[in-house]
């Protein structure tokens, strides 16, 4: 069974929980996903299973998008409300200073990891250090926030909704928190769905209970091809003997290949015979080929 599965991914289950009941649910020991969620978070998980699995190096840092809702008036170890908390206070935030305040969060960023992730120190997750009541000095990261939103807000209740385009690598629970700092008075993040992910939304994801229930068999009408992970590449058609050669890993010269537009070194494309996806190759200007990256 090959192709992508898009999750629904249900609170309380980590991405490793959701990967091991698809492979018992579908029977397939290939299987991936192209991005951990925190148990807490629901949404879009893309299940990479058999020959997909291979994808993974190759999948671009495409913007993941979420809507997240968070309170004013605390701070906890975890930033988000599951977590113990530290300080509470007495806050009074208005609409207009969370809309002022926005814009300095949008773009290219650099943004603390929070103790409670699975980065490394010196060889040994944050949060394990975290859980000891360890706290270490973290180096700030680039990251881009390419879209942050106020959607509502309640200033009776100080609570609201963010929708926020991020980067690989961002944590939104930080976002909440930052901003919190900035107005002094504290926030957490109190839930979080991820509502695009790799190209795919919502709409597309299949809640893990449906999967459960309607097993392999049925639920092989739902499994999106190979390439659909790769619609942002161009493709390419090639011959019949030139599919043999890239088939068994042989690179292809530039000059003979019809359809290669940007000639630049390392340039990916979809390649195809016909109608059939063989696979990934890139452009080595060096060699004036197109090199074999990757069968599908």
């Amino acid at each position: 069974m090959n192709g992508i599965l898009i999750v629904d991914k249900p609170t309380d289950f980590t991405s490793f929980d959701v990967v091991a009941v698809i492979r018992k649910t579908l029977h397939e020991k290939k299987t991936g996903h192209t991005g951990t969620l925190d148990p807490m978070a629901t949404g879009v998980l893309p299940i990479l299973l058999g020959s997909a699995a291979k994808a993974q190096i190759f999948l671009p840092d495409t913007d993941k998008e979420y809507i997240c809702s968070f309170r004013f008036g605390m701070t906890t170890d975890t930033l988000d409300i599951t977590g113990k908390v530290i300080n509470e206070y007495t806050s009074a935030v208005g609409k207009e200073q969370i809309e002022e305040l926005l814009p300095k969060f949008r773009g290219d960023i650099m943004q603390k990891p929070p103790m409670y992730s699975a980065v490394s120190k010196n060889g040994v997750r944050l949060y394990e250090l975290a859980r000891k009541g360890i706290e270490v000095e973290r180096e700030a990261r680039p990251v881009t926030i390419s879209k942050l939103e106020l959607l509502e807000f309640d200033e009776a209740t100080q609570t609201g909704k963010l929708q926020i385009a991020c980067s690989k690598g961002t944590y939104i629970r930080v976002i909440c928190d930052d901003i919190g700092k900035e107005l002094q008075c504290g926030c957490v993040m109190t839930s979080l769905r991820r509502t695009k992910a790799c190209g795919f939304d919502e709409s597309q994801a299949i809640p893990l209970q449906k999967i459960r229930e309607l097993g392999a068999e049925e639920i092989s009408g739902y499994i999106l091809p190979v390439e659909s992970l790769f619609t942002h590449l161009n493709d390419i058609q090639i011959t019949e003997k030139q599919a043999f050669r890239f088939s068994n890993g042989g690179n292809l010269m530039l000059s003979r290949l019809k359809g290669i537009s940007d000639r630049t070194n390392g340039t990916l494309y979809r390649v195809y015979h016909e109608n059939d996806f063989i696979g990934l190759g890139s452009v080595d200007t060096e060699n004036d080929e197109l090199k074999f990256e990757k069968k599908f």
